[in-house]
């Protein structure tokens, strides 16, 4: 899940100067002239779309996000907002000016893909992929990476308006996943859009955000997220799955096996994930607690059962549950589920 803006730096040195860089912002609560900034693309957050890497404030070789999680990776600059799929950018996702302003610069012409598949090496030079530069004055820039080959729609010198159409959510440069990353800067110095320019406290937002209110809300809370689940009558391939396959709500009695699965942002080493699925008249077909040993960014889990007779027609039902135990004692749970019919 990760890239790198600015691939001349290594990590560490640029989580170095992230944190530096946020130190040395204005002591104002807020900037003169700061940008009141929406989401920068069209999606439904915790529905369409969701939040899955913050900026890194930590100065050295750790991660800590602005709330003091380990929502991030080191030297990560801006905020991450993925789509669900392959499929999906296929479909074409909106990227759209956080704030009013003029296009300084762009890059177009580079493919789309997942680089773990293809190597850190062959983009690591333009690794912020095809991408927009929106100034807005005062020294504020917004920056949009990872956007889809041929989808930019502005040119540089264009003033655009919030919520202008800029290009589509893609996979290009550092990104393993589609998603759109947004950084600003003040003076060339990064600034975490959940903080602003100055902090009242270590953890949390800072007392002048940059988001407006409504972008603010439809971000705030855990990035933890079961964000996409279905059915497959074949062995679960995590490359196919994420490039939007096993998607069907129909599937056919002489099917081989059937299989239940879901996708995860950010569970925790101690979560509880429980899949159950079940056919006509709650006939169990498979089920299963795993204990998760580690925190990851990305997990999958499926169940299933191989076929031993035509499987019985009607409808069946794949439920996920991660069940959490907070720092201090509190806990949260996450749920998605789906239906199939078998015919």
């Amino acid at each position: 899940m990760r890239f790198i803006e600015i691939p001349r730096f290594s990590k560490t040195l640029a989580a170095v100067l992230l944190a530096a860089a946020i130190l040395a912002l204005p002591s104002s609560a807020r900037a003169e002239g700061q940008p009141s900034l929406g989401l920068p693309l069209i999606c439904n957050p915790g529905r369409t779309c969701w939040l899955v890497n913050l900026p890194d404030h930590d100065p050295g070789p750790g991660v800590r996000d602005y709330a003091c999680g380990a929502h991030s990776y080191n030297g990560h600059t801006g905020v991450d907002i993925a789509i669900r799929d392959y499929s999906t950018m296929e479909d074409g996702v909106p990227v759209v000016a956080a704030a009013a302003g003029t296009v300084l610069r762009l890059r177009d012409g580079m493919l789309d893909g997942d680089v773990s598949l293809v190597g850190r090496d062959a983009v690591m030079a333009q690794g912020c992929g095809n991408s927009v530069v929106v100034g807005h004055g005062g020294g504020w820039e917004t920056f949009y990476c990872h956007l889809r080959r041929g989808s930019l729609t502005v040119r540089p010198g264009q003033r655009v308006e919030k919520g202008d159409r800029l290009g589509s959510v893609g996979s290009s440069g550092l990104a393993e996943f589609p998603h759109i990353h947004l950084g600003v800067r003040l003076n060339g110095k990064i600034v975490d859009p959940f903080v602003g320019v100055k902090r009242a406290s270590n953890c949390g937002a800072g007392p002048s955000p940059l988001w407006d209110s409504r972008a603010l809300g439809q971000l705030k809370g855990t990035p933890t997220a079961l964000y996409d689940a279905g059915f497959a009558p074949v062995e679960v391939n995590p490359i196919a799955l994420r490039r939007g396959f096993y998607r069907d709500t129909k599937l056919s009695a002489k099917a081989p096996l059937l299989a239940f699965w879901v996708d995860a942002f950010w569970v925790e080493q101690g979560d509880r994930l429980t899949l159950t699925f079940t056919g006509p008249k709650d006939r169990k077909i498979a089920a299963k607690t795993f204990t998760l040993d580690k925190n990851q960014a990305r997990h999958l889990r499926f169940v299933g059962k191989r076929k031993t007779v035509d499987w019985h027609a009607g409808s069946y039902l794949g439920v996920a549950v991660l069940e959490r135990t907070t720092k201090d004692g509190g806990k949260e749970t996450f749920r998605i589920e789906r239906r199939l019919t078998i015919e």
